[in-house]
């Protein structure tokens, strides 16, 4: 088994909605069981500004799938839920963003994945629920906590847990 890191996004729709659904296929497709899931997050939107904010969330899980075979079953939710990749702005609006931030200790650079997630660090919308789930997790040499502790966290709110 393999304990993996997988960020939630999103802000066309019922995002919210979307989560807890796409957490369930998560973990049905992937035969994995849930560890931990952050709270919900509004946070800015991030590269194309020009657009609604965003939810975000992080979750834990524990999957017996390889990284590849992983990131394959996330990409097949993400289209479930009306996300084509193909005809999407880059940063842009979307239903739902799947990325796979961390598979055990594993470092990967391949055409299809890299691990850990090339961005992670630049990125306080992930890093904010990651750190609320996994603060001490190790990643690419650095905790969560304190690659979060270099960041700016202004405009990222937790949202409440009544939906």
């Amino acid at each position: 088994m393999a304990r993996a890191l997988i960020a939630l996004g999103g802000n066309v729709g019922d995002v919210r909605a979307t989560f807890r659904k796409a957490i369930a296929n998560i973990c049905g497709m992937t035969q994995a069981a849930l560890l931990a899931r952050s709270s919900d997050y509004a946070t800015p939107s991030w590269g194309d500004v020009e657009q609604a904010p965003f939810v975000n969330a992080c979750v834990e899980i524990d999957t017996c799938l390889d990284a590849h075979a992983l990131l394959f079953a996330l990409q097949k939710i993400e289209s479930k839920f009306g996300r084509d990749r193909r005809k999407e702005r880059r940063w842009g609006p979307r239903t739902l963003d799947l990325d796979l931030i961390a598979y055990d200790d594993v470092s990967l650079n391949t055409a299809e994945l890299t691990l850990p997630h090339p961005r992670l660090f630049e990125r306080a919308f992930v890093l904010v629920p990651l750190a609320e789930i996994a603060p001490d997790r190790v990643i690419g040499g650095r905790s969560v906590a304190s690659a979060l502790a270099g960041l700016s966290t202004d405009g990222i709110e937790r949202l409440s847990d009544a939906i």
